[in-house]
């Protein structure tokens, strides 16, 4: 190779690699181009909802119930108070199903059975479906179909709980799954059972990353309202729910029902009902936040 085709090979090997870097340039361009505007258009949705929703923001808006016709005297305490059940209802049903899948799947499923491997296929895919989807079931299978119970408060809390449960034991799985094989091994070896190494090492060596993975899925419950609305939630009831078998709202209910309606004052109450909902999840992430920098371990 001359002189002359070493100097031509290594001046497109430059030109190439100025190609590329212009290239990388303009995708990070577009990149934070785009991060911008979605970083703009929420700043700028949630600067008019707290433009239109703190007035209303006070303690008359907790404690009255809703109402169609006064919004100067309509408040959301129904819609809250079905919220804070709903969340714990969830609870109850995701934290054990939940976690006791994961535990089965990664310390007691054997991976060469088909059923298992069905079983995790499903889960993995059950956590991208629409929620709309999980209402329509809670409709066929819990609010009529085989158990029939009707559009009541604990059917609302299983629908949502059959929405956050395979991210649940997603979750719980790979912080089971994080945690060093030399704990298992050595509480083993010395003499610890199968269940005593799971309960007593690995799952509060877990703890961390399983209580955050459980919150931030019930930050998600709590602001669902497509499958609320599927199954028949009530809209605007003047009665807070005393029993499972009792009808029920919850804020992002109300807040689709003040939006549908033609008086801007109950627009205005929408907005703070918002805020309500905003705060309260701002509130579970941040408890998760705190949580997890509590109890995570480094290995």
């Amino acid at each position: 190779m001359t002189g002359a085709q070493i100097a031509a090979n290594a001046l497109e090997g430059i030109r190439h690699g100025e190609r590329k870097r212009l290239a990388a340039q303009l995708f990070n361009g577009f990149m934070y181009g785009a991060i911008g505007l979605a970083f703009l258009a929420l700043v700028a949705l949630i600067g008019q909802t707290a433009v239109k929703g703190l007035p209303g923001l006070s303690l008359q808006f907790f404690t009255n119930f809703p109402s169609r016709i006064n919004p100067s005297t309509s408040g959301a305490q129904s819609a809250i108070v079905g919220t804070v059940y709903l969340t714990l209802l969830t609870a109850v049903f995701v934290i054990p199903v939940g976690i006791a899948t994961a535990l089965y799947l990664e310390e007691y499923a054997d991976k060469t059975r088909w059923w298992n491997r069905l079983i995790e296929v499903n889960i993995q895919n059950l956590a991208a479906v629409p929620s709309v989807v999980y209402g329509i079931l809670g409709l066929a299978f819990i609010v009529r179909g085989p158990l029939g119970i009707g559009p009541v408060l604990l059917a609302g809390g299983l629908t949502l709980g059959l929405l956050v449960l395979p991210v649940v034991i997603i979750v719980a799985r790979e912080s089971i799954r994080a945690v060093p094989p030399s704990i298992r091994d050595g509480a083993l070896a010395l003499g610890a059972t199968k269940w005593q190494t799971v309960s007593r090492q690995v799952l509060p060596s877990a703890r961390a990353g399983i209580v955050t993975g459980v919150i931030l899925s019930l930050s998600r419950a709590i602001g669902e309202t497509a499958p609320l609305l599927v199954i028949g939630a009530a809209s605007s009831p003047r009665f807070n729910p005393s029993g499972l078998n009792d009808a029920f709202t919850a804020l992002p209910i109300q807040i689709f029902t003040w939006t549908q309606d033609p008086n801007p004052q109950f627009v205005d109450q929408a907005a703070t009902a918002s805020i309500v909902l905003l705060l309260i999840l701002l509130g579970m992430n941040g408890i998760a936040i705190v949580l997890r920098n509590r109890y995570e371990q480094r290995w």
